[in-house]
Parts: C-alpha cells; sequence; structure tokens
C-alpha cells in the first residue's frame, strides 16, 4: 500500500470481512454485528483510511450539496460563510464553493457547481438580472442574498435594509455635529444604490447637502476618494463597504491628517476588517449569522419539498457599532 490512499477493500481485507460489510459499518448503517464493527473501525484507524466524499456523491441518488457563489476578495462575503456553513451543515447538507473573481465569471462559477450536482444555490450579491435569475430557478431553487430589490418577484431574497443602516450613520455623524459628510459609493456594486439613496434622504432630513464620489468597494477607490477631497476635507466620510473606508483611513493617515480629530471616518458591513485592533473602524453592522441561516432555510425547504409560500422577500434591519474612527469635528 506504499504510496497510495487505503481503500474499502484493504479495509474490509484487514478486517476480515466482506466489503460490503465493510461499507455498512464506515456508513453507520444497520446489519453488521457488534464484533465485525469493532474489526472494521480498528483496520480503518490503521490503515488511515478516509471515505472519499466524491465518491459517496456518486454513489447516492441525491448529492445533499449546497452551492454558495461568492466573490473572492469581499470580507464581507467571507463573514457570510462562516455563518452559512454551520448552517448547513445542521441540515444535513455540505457547502460547495463557487468563487468569482476578476479572472472568473460568475456564469462560469454557477456552472461549475452545477456540475458538481448541487441541488440548490445561495446567490452572495449575485449579478443576473431577474429574466436570468428566472431562469436559474427553474432549473433548481436559488435564493438571492444582498441584492436590495435588484433580483426577480420569483426568487427568494434575504436582504438588509441598507437606506436604514446609512441613515443611521449620517444620524450618528450629526449627533457629535458634523455637517460636511460625504459618501464614497460602491459604484455598480450590489446594495450600492440603496445606500446612496439612503445617504441622500438622511442628508436632506437634516437640511444639508449631499456629495458622492464616485467608488467601487476596494481600498484603491477609497483613497483615490481623499485625493480627490484633498485638501479641503469634509469632517467625516461615509464609505460604501469597510475595504473603501480602510482605504480611506489609510490615505488620510499617510498625510498625516487624524482620524477622528479631523476627519471622521464609517465604513459598511462590520466586517472582520473592521474589527482590527488598529482599524478599529465604526461601521455599520449586519447580522451575518441571521442572514445566513435565512437564506439556508428558505432554498432548503424548497429542496426538501416543504410546503412554502410565494417567493419571500426577507429584509433585516441593521445596525450601528461605534469604535474609534468617528468623534466630533475638529476646529
Amino acid at each position: 500500500m506504499a504510496g497510495r490512499r487505503p481503500t474499502l477493500k484493504d479495509v474490509a481485507a484487514r478486517a476480515g470481512v466482506s466489503r460490503a460489510t465493510a461499507s455498512l459499518v464506515i456508513r453507520e448503517e444497520r446489519g453488521p454485528s457488534a464484533a465485525s464493527r469493532e474489526r472494521v473501525r480498528a483496520a480503518a484507524a490503521e490503515l488511515g483510511y478516509v471515505p472519499d466524499p466524491t465518491a459517496q456523491v456518486l454513489r447516492r441518488r441525491r448529492s445533499r450539496l449546497l452551492g454558495v457563489v461568492f466573490t473572492a476578495r469581499d470580507a464581507f462575503h467571507a463573514d457570510l460563510l462562516d455563518g452559512l456553513y454551520p448552517a448547513a451543515e445542521e441540515r444535513g447538507y455540505t457547502v460547495v464553493l463557487g468563487a468569482v473573481s476578476p479572472v472568473r465569471r460568475q456564469e462560469r462559477a454557477v456552472e461549475a457547481l452545477l456540475a458538481s450536482r448541487c441541488e440548490a444555490l445561495v446567490l452572495l450579491a449575485g449579478r443576473y438580472g431577474p429574466a436570468e435569475l428566472e431562469g436559474l430557478a427553474a432549473r433548481l431553487p436559488v435564493v438571492d442574498v444582498g441584492r436590495v430589490g435588484a433580483g426577480s418577484a420569483q426568487v427568494d431574497a434575504v436582504e438588509s435594509a441598507d437606506d436604514e443602516g446609512v441613515a443611521a450613520a449620517v444620524d450618528h455623524l450629526v449627533g457629535l455635529g458634523h455637517r460636511a459628510i460625504v459618501h464614497v459609493d460602491g459604484g455598480e456594486q450590489p446594495g450600492a444604490e440603496e445606500r446612496r439613496q439612503g445617504y441622500r434622504d438622511a442628508m436632506l432630513r437634516h437640511g444639508l447637502a449631499a456629495r458622492i464620489l464616485p467608488g467601487d468597494n476596494t481600498e484603491v477607490s477609497g483613497a483615490a476618494a481623499v485625493s480627490e477631497l484633498l485638501p479641503d476635507l469634509p469632517t467625516a466620510i461615509l464609505a460604501n463597504n469597510d475595504q473603501c473606508a480602510v482605504g480611506v483611513l489609510d490615505a488620510l493617515r499617510r498625510q498625516g491628517i487624524d482620524v477622528p480629530g479631523r476627519v471622521s471616518v464609517i465604513g459598511y458591513d462590520d466586517s472582520q476588517l473592521s474589527r482590527l485592533a488598529h482599524v478599529d473602524l465604526t461601521t455599520v453592522a449586519q447580522d451575518t449569522a441571521e442572514i445566513a441561516r435565512l437564506a439556508v432555510g428558505c432554498v432548503l425547504e424548497r429542496v426538501e419539498g416543504e410546503e412554502t409560500p410565494a417567493p419571500r422577500r426577507i429584509r433585516l434591519r441593521p445596525h450601528l457599532v461605534v469604535r474609534g474612527t468617528t468623534g466630533k469635528p475638529g476646529v
């Protein structure tokens, strides 16, 4: 056996039982005696045998695989994955990831997941139009996560009330005494439009002039916004997400500008990035564990054939987390 992976046949031979008996023991099925179970388990441990999950899937009629399409460079998606794994495993499903990146389109990620026999898909801020989304949902159950109002009325959606989250951020800054508050937006990124509108509405409600700079949810866009604002900086900058906010922070600090003494900064998502001690970012938090639980629940109810209502749109309210990057405006 040197140089090769031990097989179920090897385990059966070592235990002195048939391959069928060994298979029943490994799968924890009824049938084998207590003595046979003990011998098979001991043989598997001695040989270092680990069942091949791919082979197990092929032998089963159902895959019990849940595909998740996510953006590889999105810190918030990483946090959502931390919630999706336990939510799926609790219901007996295994998560299979389909990453989207600058060199891998969403369609390619979805094709790979379908080829892996996933029974359902969770789209994290997907980019399908309504017709495309409905076409995909005709093939298997789909839940759209994080795209506010941009998906299809025929597909379940779990989203955050981003306009309310941004409004809470603006209210916080105004309460501290800020009047010149600039928003660095997320361009065409999912959720960016609702965050822009939430900012405009909140500024109007406070009788303040809105100013929006284009961004794209990256540190680079945050730094570029600071370059555009210099030397006439506002007293506060509200970024579309935490990564953009970190770019703002870095650019300000490289210029020797005190945060929050001269400029306050707020992000969005409360990703792990925002909680780093040297970042300590005030941000708007979304309940990633609850979003993940609801998304998995929606899509697996349909997989399991449970009685479900018409496609649902579940909307959760975010909340502000105040840390060290916001304070009263400096003189």
